[in-house]
């Protein structure tokens, strides 16, 4: 699956996820969506569910700091909008912090729901942290790779003490 990054420039270069994957070849920066980009959106109304896979053609990371991420989500950006179900961060920002994630978290989250598993640990190979990732959220990725629908979220989410 192609991975694409808009990038807003507010985070520490060094530490900027999104960089280093556009750096490494797994993502492409981009600066314009098209129509059939899946855009990762925390403020959507739908969550990211397996069936989407087949809605579009690359899946789009929106790289800005969380601190103006309300700034940067208030551009009506193209595209189909999804957000994530509830994970915890492994990065050691936000270590543990429900849905405060990297880019690179996020598109790697993405990426295994979809059921593309080994590309998503492959752009989590390049992170020190990114085995941490995985490792948290290693059930949440079975049950979320095999929803159905939204209401499924609940249940999981209750079931794994994240509500």
């Amino acid at each position: 699956m192609k991975l694409q990054v808009l990038m807003f420039y507010q985070d520490d270069p060094k530490k900027c996820t999104a960089a280093k994957m556009v750096k490494f070849g797994l993502a492409q920066n981009i600066k314009k969506i098209g129509t059939k980009g899946l855009v990762l959106d925390p403020f959507s109304e739908k969550i990211l569910l397996p069936k989407d896979k087949s809605l579009i053609n690359a899946i789009i990371g929106i790289d800005c700091s969380w601190n103006l991420v309300e700034q940067a989500f208030s551009n009506n950006f193209q595209g189909i909008k999804r957000k994530l179900p509830p994970l915890l961060a492994g990065n050691p920002v936000n270590y543990a912090k429900l849905n405060k994630l990297t880019t690179a978290e996020a598109l790697a989250a993405s990426l295994i729901i979809l059921g593309f598993k080994e590309q998503g640990l492959e752009l989590l190979d390049k992170f020190k942290w990114g085995h941490t990732f995985y490792e948290l959220n290693q059930n949440l990725f079975d049950e979320y790779s095999k929803l159905e629908n939204e209401e499924q979220i609940e249940s999981i989410s209750k079931d794994y003490g994240l509500v």
